[in-house]
């Protein structure tokens, strides 16, 4: 998969994506990541990328030309469109069943607004995706930008150790993980669940299936109504509820 990120701080963005997890992907080949500078496309002589904005208000909006004159340019690179996303906080609210959706894809295109915002002209003629990260307001689309790719990566084949390592996190299956715990076997008085070290695999499956209901179950409740339950998920659920 490719991903490019459009923004006016590349380096910010190439930093971040060149740790960890996702960094050693990117080394192997298992997902190419490239952080385009917007500012390289203007036309301003003075490499400006903002103005003023029309009917007076604070701040400066980024101008439409520079953002369009970029993704035109990545297009043709591609030889063809990349599904495009603009993280603001005005778009849908990204989660996880999306993340996984995008995964999907061979191209996909980020692009970072800062200041106050872009110029909405841009926005009507490129028709992006508009995902948010959650209802509150940042500096600017680079940190929304950097939590989508890593979240599609790491469900990219290859970018993780098995798939088992995201197919039983929260939010996967619409569940909140079960909680997790390692040596030592007691800490300040507090010891792990007994079932954890008994080796019993089945045993350990279920504790950690009534686990992820009954934390879902307080904490995010909401979240049962997309969730594959089975009867005894159902009845588990039933018995909390009762409690």
């Amino acid at each position: 998969m490719r991903i490019d990120i459009l923004t006016l701080f590349p380096n910010i963005c190439n930093s971040v994506m060149s740790e960890s997890v996702i960094g050693r992907a990117r080394q192997s080949g298992k997902v190419e990541i490239n952080c385009i500078d917007i500012r390289n496309y203007t036309l301003d002589k003075h490499r400006r990328v903002d103005d003023k904005p029309y009917g007076g208000g604070m701040g400066m909006i980024m101008s439409a030309q520079p953002i369009y004159d970029c993704f035109q340019s990545l297009c043709a690179e591609i030889g063809k469109k990349p599904h495009l996303v603009y993280l603001t906080p005005q778009g849908k609210t990204l989660t996880q069943s999306r993340v996984k959706e995008l995964a999907e894809l061979d191209n996909l295109a980020l692009l970072c607004g800062h200041y106050e915002g872009v110029d909405e002209r841009v926005i009507e003629e490129l028709e992006p995706e508009e995902i948010s990260v959650g209802d509150y307001v940042l500096t600017g689309g680079e940190l929304p930008a950097l939590i989508l790719a890593d979240a599609v990566s790491r469900l990219l084949p290859g970018v993780l150790s098995a798939d088992e390592c995201f197919e039983q996190e929260s939010h996967y299956d619409s569940l909140l993980e079960y909680p997790q715990y390692t040596h030592p076997a007691e800490w300040m008085g507090r010891e792990v669940p007994e079932v954890l070290l008994s080796g019993h695999h089945a045993n350990i499956d279920k504790w950690r299936r009534e686990k992820s209901l009954e934390r879902t179950f307080l904490r995010r409740g909401d979240m049962l109504e997309n969730a594959q339950l089975t009867d005894e998920d159902k009845s588990i659920l039933s018995k909390l509820k009762k409690e």
